[in-house]
């Protein structure tokens, strides 16, 4: 228990989110490192003399380049690592397994940052249930990140193999404009590869292409449809529970008791809450924004296939005008309208509108208190009394 009790303190203090993503980063930066010690010692000053793309890109080392690519892009995962983030972790696992292949091939003989990498890829398989956010932040990332990294690869690799096309690529923005009309799969058909290993190179951009683009739209609209159509059919499952139920009007702690005694008992309870007024009921409870006295709003709360709607709210008058809107919408159906009365005052008024139940808390509580004190005996017939129904049947809710 001791050593389990510790395990929690750790991994509260450090949890497994926080440390991968620092490694992640650590594995990044050390992958970069020899083209980053490069250019801190000033050799880039040199490259800028060639005289064309090719021998630049042949000056720094033709593997260099996706080495960058993929080390910025792990940084980037890193950040993704800390927000817990699905799709970061994925593609942390995808950029370990390049960078592998990367390490393998320029090892020659140190195998440090190998094995480094391959620790990294398994302690992140075993920690993959800590990554299970997916927002739209992360998936916006995840699209940044793969769609520059293809970018990188088709400009580059264009301007590497510029003299296999036809009108030969030997400028920037020559080779940008074939990329992006390339990896969206125009293809107007004014640059041609003529080489083999340049028409390798196009299939690879297309294919890229096609599975980065559709991965993107799929991880961007994917959380934004998800949510939606989880909170549709979220709505309509609540919906369709609405029926034999009993909707309370209002959230007053009158409201909120009978609620947590209806639910106690089994009931199936809609509490209607006027717009922006808070409410302490229970997260699980049915709750309906809008205001009860609208007739939209009762059909909404499934009052044609209620047993009860109950008026609870603070003022008199609008538990009134719930009662008037509730029979307006159901006639003499088999729902059973219930009203409060605040004030004693209003009892008269109430009764006008002819709820099935009137109910009085200050009548109630005076009338028990005082049969109390004068040694009085309190019946069942005393509290059906005091409800304020005598011209018809009381009804129980129990």
């Amino acid at each position: 228990m001791l050593k389990k009790n510790r395990s929690q303190i750790i991994q509260g203090i450090f949890p497994a989110n926080l440390w991968l993503g620092l490694l992640i980063f650590l594995d990044a930066w050390i992958f970069i490192w020899p083209l980053v010690s490069r250019i801190m010692a000033s050799e880039h000053h040199g490259w800028l003399l060639n005289e064309n793309w090719q021998d630049l890109i042949d000056t720094i080392g033709l593997i260099e380049l996706p080495r960058l690519a993929l080390g910025l892009g792990m940084m980037i995962m890193s950040i993704g690592l800390l927000w817990r983030a699905r799709i970061a972790w994925l593609m942390s696992l995808i950029l370990l397994i390049f960078a592998l292949i990367i390490d393998v091939y320029t090892s020659q003989g140190h195998f440090g940052i190998i094995i480094f990498s391959v620790v990294l890829f398994v302690l992140l398989i075993h920690n993959w249930q800590v990554f299970g956010r997916s927002s739209f932040a992360a998936s916006s990332m995840y699209t940044i990140v793969s769609v520059s990294w293809l970018l990188f690869y088709s400009v580059f690799g264009t301007l590497y193999l510029g003299d296999q096309f036809k009108p030969p690529i030997e400028d920037l923005t020559s080779a940008f404009y074939f990329s992006v009309i390339t990896m969206a799969t125009v293809g107007y058909g004014d640059i041609l590869p003529i080489e083999p290993t340049a028409r390798l190179f196009v299939v690879s951009i297309v294919i890229f292409g096609i599975t980065v683009f559709a991965t993107a739209i799929s991880a961007l609209a994917g959380p934004v449809i998800g949510g939606s159509l989880r909170k549709f059919i979220q709505k309509r499952a609540v919906i369709s529970m609405r029926k034999n139920h009993i909707i309370i009007c209002g959230a007053t702690p009158l409201a909120m008791n009978v609620v947590a005694g209806l639910l106690d008992r089994g009931h199936h309870v809609t509490a209607i809450v006027q717009p922006n007024i808070t409410h302490q009921y229970p997260p699980h409870t049915d709750v309906l924004i809008g205001d009860p006295t609208m007739l939209d709003v009762l059909k909404e709360a499934g009052l044609p296939d209620a047993q009860y709607i109950l008026a609870l709210k603070e003022d008199d008058a609008e538990n009134a005008f719930i009662v008037l809107a509730a029979k307006e919408l159901v006639g003499n159906s088999t729902v059973k309208t219930v009203s409060v009365v605040n004030e004693s005052a209003h009892l008269s008024k109430i009764q006008r509108v002819r709820p099935d139940i009137i109910f009085s808390p200050q009548l109630l509580g005076s009338e028990i208190l005082t049969r109390t004190l004068a040694g009085e005996v309190i019946d069942g017939n005393l509290i059906s009394q005091l409800f304020f129904n005598k011209s018809q049947k009381t009804e129980n809710l129990t």
